[in-house]
């Protein structure tokens, strides 16, 4: 098809209905005379009456129309569409209404908020929320003052702020902008069957799970916090996590303290919901957090992961099927994998 994609990494993308494959190739349908985007929600085709095209303009050539439920020409307007909005959003002094979006890009409001959750994974309303909340965070984490940084952000008040971020930034914004002032911080170092396994927990989650680490990687991390080893309620939380790494599975029952920006807590997000015993590829994650370009960021996001295995890093390969790099080595990686397939 191109020298980009084989035939084979197509017809994978389109069983997966991977949407992060949209507007590089189009799925020709021979014995209906249709041509889909490799998302396309409708009942997949016999291998044997399918061909791959570069374009809407290569399938057309061949005889093909274009299908009139995925729409596939219209990538390349959605695409443009979704960027004007981000750029609209990303300039404007107070978040613009949907109307206003809708208008921008020429399409209806709620056609226009199907187009941009499809693409991003979030609604305008909730993107621009999310960039408020990073734009702080940002700022936060440079260390400046905490109230001019949440009115720099586009915050109207300090309340606001925190009404809006409660729950998501796990330690305040004041802790977290001066090293964990103030947030006790409870720790241990466990012997795992795939060696010391170091766990923290604020006493809103776990917040560090690493391998062959010390508390003194905790302190580089939270310099100002107060570090405790063990505790009565700490050791509760510190069984579970120890049976979920023994025995990977489902994690989401642990509670997570853990910051980043918004595209790295969707990554995140996305890496939970990968049911274990599966893998996803860089490209699955980036989409799967609502930018199907950002495979680098995708990528980041995975090395900045502060919660090994509850957070399943471990669970993301490279495109052609190669296990990429691990953090705490690929001993580790593929042992995780081979538990979880079992």
């Amino acid at each position: 098809m191109t020298d980009a994609i084989s035939d084979a990494a197509a017809w994978a993308a389109v069983l997966r209905r991977d949407r992060a494959f949209d507007g590089r190739f189009v799925t020709g349908v021979l014995t209906t005379g249709i041509y889909c985007r490799p998302s396309c929600a409708a009942r997949h085709p016999a291998r044997g009456n399918v061909r791959f095209f570069a374009d809407g303009a290569g399938a057309r050539a061949a005889g093909l129309r274009a299908c009139k439920r995925c729409l596939p020409d219209n990538v390349g307007r959605d695409e443009a569409a979704v960027l004007a909005a981000i750029d609209e959003i990303r300039q404007a002094e107070d978040a613009p209404s949907l109307a206003a979006l809708a208008q921008l890009t020429g399409y209806s409001p709620t056609h226009f908020q199907r187009v941009f959750k499809r693409a991003i994974g979030l609604s305008p309303a909730a993107y621009a929320r999310a960039l408020r909340e990073e734009r702080a965070r940002d700022a936060l984490s440079e260390g400046g003052d905490v109230t001019g940084a949440i009115y720099e952000a586009g915050y109207g008040s300090a309340s606001r702020f925190y009404e809006n971020t409660k729950g998501r930034l796990g330690m305040t914004a004041s802790a977290w902008a001066n090293g964990g002032a103030g947030v006790t911080i409870h720790w241990a170092v466990v012997d795992t069957s795939m060696g010391a396994m170091l766990v923290a927990a604020t006493d809103k989650g776990v917040c560090r799970l690493s391998f062959n680490e010390d508390a003194s990687e905790l302190a580089r991390r939270f310099p100002r916090a107060d570090l405790v080893e063990g505790g009565a309620a700490f050791e509760k939380l510190l069984a579970e996590v120890v049976a979920s790494v023994e025995a990977p599975g489902d994690f989401a029952h642990i509670p997570l303290d853990v910051k980043g920006t918004a595209f790295q807590e969707a990554c995140w997000k996305a890496l939970r919901e990968i049911p274990a015993g599966e893998t996803r590829t860089y490209a699955e994650i980036a989409a799967a957090a609502g930018n199907p370009r950002a495979v680098r960021a995708a990528g980041s996001a995975n090395a900045r992961n502060n919660v090994a295995v509850l957070i399943p890093c471990h669970r993301v390969i490279r495109t052609g099927g190669d296990l990429g790099g691990y953090a705490y080595g690929l001993d580790i990686k593929r042992e995780l994998l081979e538990r979880e397939a079992k």
